[in-house]
This record gives structure tokens, sequence and C-alpha cells, in this order.
């Protein structure tokens, strides 16, 4: 073979996602046939990454938000270099291959986020861009330039449709993230056919609105078009919009612009007419050496990294405090001396005692552990005051300073959510953010998505049952709790005071696999007693609070402001009574089947379980049998002393249903 030409690299991305989808007789060849000539261009003549190396910190960060296209990220992966197996292309969308149906972060080498959701890839790659914004504030000296990489997504009509682009796209252009570049494939196919029916948008003129660059009319099988294109970005002091008009199933005779090319095998038949169409004589997976010269001998990666090394030994030779604390932020390190701090600090609460809100004490464990935190950033949708989340130290992301740490994200939960994904992909930072609590639905998907990909995030939630009081049922969560312990991987936190408020925080800070979710009161809740081995036990989810005299007889489970419902129902109640605490089922349920049954005998199964949420979730620790003292309507505005009475939520009731067990 003679030396590949541009449109010859790019057809081997086609054909390898062609082949991929057919022997699996499934997938979505059309964007990948569509989008390779630009993902040509794009990784051979300006991607900085390395392929020996896919966590290179300087790394460009690439994302494919229109994650059903996933072939033409493994070919670009393939291709380049990285450690992709022509078998594991061979064995997409099969069990346990590195080649799933969608992207996924933790199981193929140089995927950053996992994508699929449509817009979410897009939003997690402002949250990277905001990384590399902050990052470069913070580290970057006019000489040493160590922090200095871009972001790049492609995305879809579908990805631009969902809510949340604009919501993204919005902040992206009010933070001024001019090192994110976005590729539009416009090529008016969705599943149902042609988008002239249901996206009319002016989009180019949307995001020139929202403060981006807008390059329009891009040909997207044009190399030269959109060299033009990216080097028009690269000038840009704003996010980069480049608008390919592309064609979905690019060189097939029968599908090319059709809906049929979206989301199944071309045929065997039209496989074969494609090869034709495009001159590609090579057999099923087939691709000559020439070829991957073509695309390997484009990598200036390793060469790119070694460079970079040399200017961080200057830079640390120079700034050596800096590079410490950046190589530290980089490998996932909290810093020397945190846990002993925070535990010195929940100890003192214990011995103070104070009243509060959790909301309230949630901001003081902020105050208390921000300050040895310089990774932690984060804010809220609008709610600051509310979700009680700025502290002292607070300095908004909007500016330049060096130390900025505090995102206003206005009324913005799913963006929120997924950008704050991006943060804690990124790597250097422990992202948080925060609305009410029923609110969490909107962003429930990004949640879910944190979860997913072990993203290392905390989502607060505030106002946290029908204790808000006057607002009413729109804004009082009923079943919003138990939803999110039902995502997998997802730690879920509803503390009874201040103490277990700053242990949760330190587990969500500690925890680096996953997210966190912390659910925090409107209303002031009692200081607990405890001795300094229940102090240590709250960490381990569930622990018992008050114990009986003697082997319980009777058991009662709560979390949050009906803790203290309990420990008042337990004096009444008799000696044969134990309090358990369940900050965090999730966790608890972790633990050891010998501590479990500490804390939970199975000999005892007299039990009642209180929590101001939807019932059913406590049948798995009180039984058929039991009692679960919970809300399973809606509820009802009104002061929160009359609220809680109507609802069943006394010491009374408790009593009332604990006797009823017999």
């Amino acid at each position: 073979m003679t030396t590949p030409s541009r449109r010859d690299l790019a057809n081997a991305i086609r054909f390898l996602a062609i082949d991929a989808v057919q022997a699996a007789n499934s997938g979505h060849p059309g964007m990948p046939m569509g989008m390779a000539d630009i993902a040509e261009v794009l990784w051979n003549d300006y991607l900085n990454h390395n392929p020996n190396n896919p966590n290179w910190f300087n790394r460009d960060r690439f994302v494919l938000s229109n994650g059903h296209g996933s072939m033409l990220q493994y070919a670009l992966l393939h291709l380049s270099g990285y450690d992709l197996s022509i078998d594991e292309l061979k064995k997409f969308r099969q069990f346990d291959s590195k080649t799933p149906g969608h992207p996924e972060n933790f199981m193929t080498p140089g995927v950053e986020t996992t994508t699929g959701p449509l817009g979410q890839g897009f939003a997690n790659a402002v949250g990277m861009a905001l990384a590399e914004k902050l990052l470069a504030q913070r580290f970057n000296k006019p000489e040493l330039q160590i922090v200095d990489n871009r972001t790049w997504v492609f995305m879809g009509d579908g990805c631009l449709m969902e809510g949340i682009s604009h919501e993204a796209a919005s902040l992206a252009g009010t933070w001024g993230l001019h090192k994110l570049v976005a590729f539009w494939d416009d090529n008016k196919i969705s599943i149902d056919g042609n988008t002239d029916g249901w996206f009319t948008d002016d989009t180019p003129a949307r995001f020139e609105a929202y403060g981006w660059n807008v390059v329009r009319g891009v040909n997207g099988h044009d190399a030269d078009e959109i060299k033009t294109a990216i080097e028009t970005a690269l000038q840009s002091d704003k996010p980069t919009l480049i608008c390919c008009r592309t064609t979905i199933g690019f060189g097939s005779p029968a599908k090319a612009g059709k809906e049929s090319s979206h989301g199944a095998p071309l045929g065997k038949d039209e496989v074969v007419a494609t090869r034709a169409a495009l001159g590609w004589e090579h057999g099923a997976f087939e691709i000559p050496e020439a070829i991957y010269d073509g695309w390997r001998s484009r990598s200036t990666g390793l060469v790119r990294e070694e460079q970079w090394n040399r200017l961080f030994d200057a830079y640390a030779a120079q700034y050596p405090e800096l590079a410490a604390e950046l190589t530290r932020r980089s490998h996932g390190e909290l810093p020397e001396g945190f846990v002993a701090a925070a535990d010195a600090y929940i100890a003192k609460l214990q011995a103070e005692g104070p009243v509060v809100a959790s909301r309230k004490a949630s901001q003081m464990a902020i105050e208390a552990f921000a300050p040895l935190l310089p990774e932690l950033v984060g804010g809220s949708a609008d709610l600051a005051h509310s979700n009680l989340t700025l502290w002292k130290g607070s300095k908004s992301v909007a500016t330049d300073d060096p130390d900025a740490n505090y995102i206003h994200y206005g009324v913005r939960e799913f963006a929120m959510t997924a950008i704050s994904n991006g943060l804690g992909l990124h790597e250097c930072f422990i992202p948080y953010d925060a609305t009410f609590l029923v609110f969490s639905d909107y962003a429930r998907n990004a949640v879910r998505m944190s979860a997913l990909m072990g993203a290392h995030a905390i989502h607060v939630y505030t106002h946290d049952s029908i204790g808000l009081g006057e607002d009413g049922p729109t804004h009082q969560p009923i079943e919003h709790v138990a939803s999110l312990r039902y995502i997998p991987h997802n730690d879920v936190w509803r503390p009874c005071d201040a103490v277990e408020s700053a242990v949760c925080w330190k587990a969500a800070i500690v925890r680096n696999d996953g997210p966190s979710c912390l659910i925090f009161s409107r209303q002031n809740l009692a200081h607990q007693a405890r001795d300094e081995a229940q102090v240590a036990n709250i960490a381990r989810g569930g622990y018992v609070l008050k114990d009986s005299v003697g082997a319980p007889e009777l058991i009662l489970i709560a979390t949050g402001s009906e803790v203290d419902l309990a420990i008042k129902a337990a004096a009444q109640l008799g000696d044969k009574v134990r309090v358990v605490s369940m900050p965090s089922t999730d966790v608890f349920d972790r633990q050891d089947a010998q501590y479990r049954e500490s804390v939970l005998p199975n000999a005892c199964r007299k039990r009642v379980a209180i929590e101001a949420g939807v019932s059913d979730f406590w049948r798995k620790y009180v039984g058929l049998d039991g009692a679960v003292i919970g809300i399973d309507s809606f509820g009802a505005s009104a002061p929160i002393e009359a609220l809680m009475p109507n609802f069943g939520f006394t010491v009374e009731h408790v009593v009332a249903a604990a006797k009823s067990l017999g």
C-alpha cells in the first residue's frame, strides 16, 4: 500500500466500526462513519495525549458525548496505539470485553468518562475544562505553564436537544472556558428520522448568545476545512462550537444520510457495497501496516510527555511547595494530617454538643475541613444561603483568583451534578454540589452516572423531609432518600446531629472510588450523647446509640431528625430497648456479618424503623412482622409543629407502634 491519505486513515475508523457492529449484530455504525474525518484530523494533528500513558497529567481530555457511537472511540484508541487490541474490537458489546456498547471509563484505557445518556458527556467536559482553568490559575507561572491542556468533545443533535446542554453551555460561556472545543455532528438525523420535524433551533445563534465562539458551516468530510476551524478555535478567548455538516453512514450506498444507519448493522451486502464505494480492499478487521504506521507515526505523545516532565522538573526546582501540592492532588492523596484533624474536630463537636440544623452542621464541617483541602471545590444551584454551602474562604470560580473554589451554578441542578462528575474525573479536585433534596430528581441520572463511573463527587441535599414546613408538598421530599439509596455504589448519609454530619463529610471526602449523597435537615436537631467507641462506629453506617440492659427485646432504628424521636420513645418503653442510629444504610450493609449482628441481632425480631420518608425501604431491616413509621403520601403546607404530629412522627405514636408488636 502506498502512503495512506487522510481519507484512508479515516476509513480505517469507518471499517473497524462497521465490522465490529456487524460482528456483534448490534450497535451504531452511522455516527462513526459520519465523524471519522473530524476524528482523524483532531487525533492526528491536535490531540495532546500519550497512548503509552493514558493517565498522563497534562493530557488533553477527549469526550464522546454521543456515546452510542462508541466504536469511533475504540477505533481511535486502537489505531493510535492504546492498549486496546484488535481482538477486543472483535468482542465489541460482548460480556467482559474492553469494548462495551457505550464508553465506560473504568473498562477501557483512554476513555475519560462514561457516556451514553445524551448531553451528559458534554456537561462532564465542561467540568473538565473548568478543572483545567482552576488548576492553571492556581499553579501556572508566566514562564512555566505546567497546566496547559484542552478538552475536546464530540456531540450530536440528540445531545443538543437535551436540556442539560443548555444548562452546561450557558455556564461554560459565563466562565470563559476557552480551552473547551465542541464539535457538533450536524447530520440532521436521529432515531426517528430527519430532525426537521423536531429540531429546528438556530443552534449556532444559541451558542453565540451563551458567549461562545462559533465556527459555522464546516464540511465535516473535508480535512482542510476541519483544520481551519480548529485553528480558529485555538485563537479564541471563548469556548468554541464547531458546526460540522456531516452525512450519517458516510460511504454506504444505500444507507448514507438515513436513520437506518443509526442504530443497526449495515448488513452483509451493504458492508460489501460500502467497501467498494470507499475503495477499501481489506477484509473484516484487517488494517494494513501502512495504515497503522500512518496513525502512529503522527503521534507525538511520548515526546510531549517527556518535554512536559522536563518542564515540571524546572517548576519543582523553582516552586517546590506548589509542585508537591500538585503532585499530591494528582495522585488523589489527602493532605498529611487531614484525617487526624477531622477526627479532632469530630471529638470537639461531641464534647460541645451543638444543637443546630444538620444543614448548619454541614456548613460548620465545610468551614473546618475546607481550609485543609485546597482541592475541595463546590457550590449550589442558586440556594447557597439555604443549603449553607458558602464558607468564609469561598471565592468564585468566575474570577481569575488562584484560590477560586466556589461555584454559583444558578438554577441548573442536572448540569451542576454532571459538571461535578467532570471535575471529579479530571483529577486534583473533590467537588461538591448542593440543592434541596426534592430537586435531586432533576439531577438523578447524573447521580447515577457518578456511581456508575466511580466519580469522587459529593452531592449535598438539604431540606430533607416534611420538616421543612410551609413550602408544602412540592418541596417536601418523600421517596427521594430511598430512591438515592437504590442506586448501586452510591453512599447515602442522613445524619442525626452535628457529630454525625461531620463524620459523613469526612467519610465522603476520604472515599475516593465513588460518590456520596449527604442529606441534611432544615430544622434544628438535638445533640446525642455518645462515648468514644460510639463516635468511631458512626463511620460504619449504623451503630448502637442507646443500648438495652441485657439482650434487647425491642430495637428502634432511625435516621436523621427521627433519631431523637427514637431516643425519647425508648425512655418510655423500658430498659430492654435498643436504639440504633443508621446514618448510612449503604455503608452499614457493607460491614462484616459479625458487626451487623452485633448491632441488629437476629434473635431480636421486634423492631420499629422510623424515618420521614417512604416506609417500604425499611422492611429489609424490620421484616414483615416489624413496624415502620414513615410517610407514604405527599406532605402539606404548614409549620413543622403541625406537620410532624399530623403524619405520626410523635413519641406517642412510636410507643404505640412498639407496643402493638406484642
